[in-house]
């Protein structure tokens, strides 16, 4: 049964997991990638759950590892739908690690996940909408359109046939590189 309209804690899901050695990488610490596999896990839970639908990554929008995670340590990611498109939704991902024995919490990453819902034939689908009921979600709303205008004004501003390479020269000038173009 699709609503025309949800809570976003109708959706929300909270996972957390206890960090063993196999997912630590060569330094010890846990591995980017099995936590960038977690995050795309509880994206998929929680956009499936609002949806109703199988539900698809199209993009992810900055991943930025904050602390490391030690093995041993519960790692709690939280995710929320931010935004809702017409097939579309933004989902905000929040991961934390806790130290057991110490009780020390420490925020690790946060990310946004964009993605689609898919019918039995794999064609996108329409989604319900939002019910925003504070602040704290109309700004999160609100910076997901903001981020997807920038975004569009980003790709568009850097196509081929439109890069004016005299516009951005003066980016290099302490820049960790050499220019010899061809002429």
């Amino acid at each position: 049964m699709n609503k025309e309209f949800k809570h976003i804690t109708e959706s929300q899901v909270t996972i957390t997991q206890l960090m063993l050695p196999s997912h630590s990488n060569f330094s010890g610490k846990i591995h980017g990638g099995h936590i960038l596999n977690l995050m795309d896990q509880i994206a998929f839970a929680c956009a499936s759950k609002h949806s109703g639908n199988y539900c698809v990554t199209a993009s992810v929008n900055k991943v930025d590892f904050l602390n490391p995670i030690e093995v041993g340590e519960l790692v709690t990611l939280k995710a929320s739908i931010n935004f809702t498109g017409k097939t579309s939704m933004v989902v905000g991902l929040r991961i934390t690690s806790e130290n057991i024995q110490t009780g020390t919490i420490k925020h690790c990453n946060s990310s946004y996940f964009t993605m689609v819902a898919k019918d039995k034939n794999g064609k996108s689908t329409a989604v319900p909408g939002i019910i925003l009921t504070n602040k704290q979600e109309i700004r999160r709303f609100a910076r997901s359109i903001t981020r997807q205008r920038e975004s569009t004004n980003r790709t568009s501003r850097f196509n081929e046939k439109v890069f004016k390479v005299d516009e951005y020269l003066h980016l290099f000038e302490n820049s960790n590189s050499k220019i010899e173009l061809n002429k």
